[in-house]
């Protein structure tokens, strides 16, 4: 369901005008609860989303088994699957449904493949070291879901006419959590597959949507099974969430002004003000998840080229957060996401050609990333350059490395210089198909083309 595009108007406004006006923003109140600490595994993690549906031309559990070895190579180590459950018919959008109206909480789509095949699917992909997260929708059903056999179960208007959480999302029905016996019914859900399949965790479809004292609730029933457990939610700008429910949330708000910036709507540094106003919102030490591509947006590739989406994807991979990568991302995939495709068949296209090694770059990355925890671990000092309506350029250091990131989001060559009070002994990192700077360009002087980026590296000082 493309929800937040509705936002992005208000978003951007509220960037610019925190922008024009130098507003302050107040830091989150010392007194409120702590983010609840994460584990440390998930801080280096990266993320990769699964349509089981479309990851495939046979959509099912069997042919994401078969590419295991190839998310490993890529560097992804937490696989979330979209809703693997019954699609509901009545009143489905499209001529397959959303896999957000969910029929049966407790069956597995049978298109997808049997229990068996799901359990082979997490067997196989424990072996490899990589975790399994099922997505979870708890906010609502299909309208032919089994739990309509207790209306008592869902939200009414004044006449008791069962409705929609929101009015656009004609396909689903909302369920009401003043009700007790619903939340005993989704939490014992979600133990279900926690006890019974041995996931890892869940990713919590419009987690705004249900109370957070459910959450919270059912993240310490769950922990009883597994202490380990790891819950994302589909959430942003709700800080109190990351309290004690879950260990991340989704970067709205910046995947919104990057948006924005890739259209020419906004300069660059409106990326730090975003950023920076969502660090002002959260206690220290909160985790985002980052993303430039997902089941909810038009492709990175079609919305900024493939340059575009190489560039931003490498600054969600060098910035501080969980990055995450979705369906064929890897590839250059274009093939359409959302409407349609959340609706339709309209399989990953393995063999994009024209392209840039865009694997090799993505897993060059990665790796550096994992192996410096700079990247996950270390500090964000965005620095001023002479060109910020369209070079992002910031600093990920720890006590060991220091780690400068340069990327051009504009389509045209720019020059210009990053204000280093000592420039002395950064090297370029070498990444697979990348250019080298050019060799009379020195820090802190730069050149970089359309979309071009450069990260560099020193021994930290």
């Amino acid at each position: 369901m493309n929800r937040f595009k509705f936002s992005r108007l208000f978003a951007t406004a509220l960037l610019g005008w925190l922008a024009i006006n130098a507003a302050v923003v107040s830091k989150a109140d010392s007194s409120a609860p702590s983010t609840r600490k994460s584990p440390d595994w998930l801080r280096s993690a990266v993320v990769y989303e699964i349509f089981p549906r479309n990851f495939s031309q046979a959509g099912d559990f069997n042919a994401i088994t078969a590419r295991l070895d190839e998310l490993q190579q890529l560097g992804v180590n937490v696989l979330w699957l979209m809703p693997i459950h019954p699609t509901g018919e009545k009143m489905k959008k499209g001529s397959l449904g959303s896999p957000f109206a969910v029929r049966d909480f407790y069956a597995i789509n049978p298109a997808y493949g049997t229990t068996n095949d799901f359990k082979q699917l997490i067997a196989e992909a424990h072996q490899r070291g990589l975790k399994v997260v099922m997505d979870i929708v708890a906010s609502h059903t299909s309208w032919d879901s089994v739990l309509m056999e207790h209306p008592e179960f869902y939200m009414k208007d004044t006449n008791g006419v069962i409705i929609p959480p929101e009015p656009g999302w004609t396909d689903v029905a909302g369920l009401d959590y003043s009700n007790p016996d619903v939340r005993a019914y989704m939490t014992g859900m979600m133990k279900y597959w926690l006890q019974e399949f041995g996931v890892d965790g869940f990713r919590c479809d419009v987690a705004p949507n249900v109370p957070v004292d459910f959450w919270e609730a059912t993240r310490t029933e769950l922990e009883k099974i597994n202490p380990d457990v790891v819950i994302l939610a589909d959430a942003g700008a709700k800080p109190e969430l990351l309290n004690k429910a879950f260990d991340v949330d989704s970067s709205w708000a910046l995947i919104n002004t990057l948006d924005s910036v890739m259209s020419s709507v906004e300069p660059a540094y409106y990326l730090k003000e975003s950023w920076e106003h969502t660090y002002e919102q959260y206690p220290k030490g909160a985790l985002h998840l980052r993303f430039t591509d997902n089941h909810e947006e038009n492709r990175a590739v079609a919305r900024y080229g493939v340059d575009g989406a190489l560039a931003t994807q490498v600054m969600m991979l060098t910035l501080d957060g969980v990055p995450l990568f979705y369906n064929g991302m890897e590839v250059g995939d274009a093939t359409e996401s959302a409407d349609p495709a959340l609706f339709e068949k309209m399989p990953v296209f393995w063999n994009s050609g024209g392209r840039p090694p865009l694997r090799d770059i993505y897993r060059d990355v990665i790796k550096l990333r994992k192996q410096n925890p700079a990247f996950y671990d270390g500090e964000v000092d965005w620095i001023q350059n002479t060109a910020p309506s369209e070079i992002v350029s910031y600093l990920r250091q720890d006590a060991k490395d220091e780690f400068l990131v340069l990327i051009n989001l504009s389509s045209r060559r720019v020059t210009g210089s990053v204000e280093l009070t000592n420039a002395a002994g950064f090297e370029v990192v070498n990444i697979s198909g990348m250019p080298k700077p050019p060799v009379d360009t020195i820090l802190p002087d730069f050149s970089l083309n359309g979309y071009g980026w450069h990260i560099y590296h020193r021994p930290s000082q």
